[in-house]
């Protein structure tokens, strides 16, 4: 099981980073919170989560123990994936997941793409005593980056949202509005809004 790897950032994605380090180039797949803490970084740490399955051997990457700890709770849960936990883990952070649980509020876990009621009331039943356990850390805070390229954030919010799961005709005419709508937005700030309305 690996801990962490630690290297320069190669590439970087809202879904994904490419990390080198000891002339090895690692690929991971990531959270928008994470994403949105690396924004404009050269190098850095991530700890590590490794999913071996007979069709499929992927490393995620989290930007904090806390993030990691929370992924791993939600893939405990009957019916979550680590696709599915990545997903929620991309649309909410780490500390407002925590309030939504503790606060048994359904209609908000209900509002993420593949969480139904049912799934939305096990995550909350099983989850609720473990998060508590779970301390907030600062680092996951939202790094806001400037950019006056349409085109740029156009196009890595749509290949996110390809990635995540989504049409990509319909992810464009969201998120179009979304930066018609709000041109200050950052990448994360209109994925997360795309998420709300696909």
């Amino acid at each position: 099981m690996f801990e962490f790897i630690k290297g320069k950032i190669i590439e970087l994605t809202p879904t994904s980073i490419i990390i080198e380090t000891g002339n090895i180039g690692y690929i991971l797949a990531i959270s928008l919170n994470t994403y949105s803490s690396l924004v404009k970084t050269e190098n850095c740490k991530l700890y590590i989560y490794e999913s071996i399955r007979e069709d499929a051997h992927q490393l995620f990457g989290f930007i904090d123990k806390q993030e990691r700890q929370l992924f791993l709770y939600l893939i405990s849960v009957s019916g979550i994936g680590s696709n599915t936990a990545r997903m929620i883990l991309s649309s909410l952070s780490v500390c407002e997941l925590k309030k939504i649980i503790l606060s048994n509020n359904v209609s908000a876990l209900k509002a993420i793409k593949g969480i139904g009621s049912k799934t939305a009331e096990r995550i909350i039943i099983e989850l609720k005593d473990k998060v508590k356990s779970i301390e907030i850390s600062i680092n996951t805070a939202n790094n806001a980056f400037s950019t006056s390229i349409f085109s740029e954030l156009f196009n890595e919010a749509i290949a996110a949202l390809v990635m995540l799961g989504f049409n990509q005709s319909t992810s464009k005419k969201v998120v179009t509005k979304i930066i018609n709508n709000n041109p200050n937005f950052t990448t994360e700030q209109i994925i997360k809004n795309a998420l709300k309305l696909l």
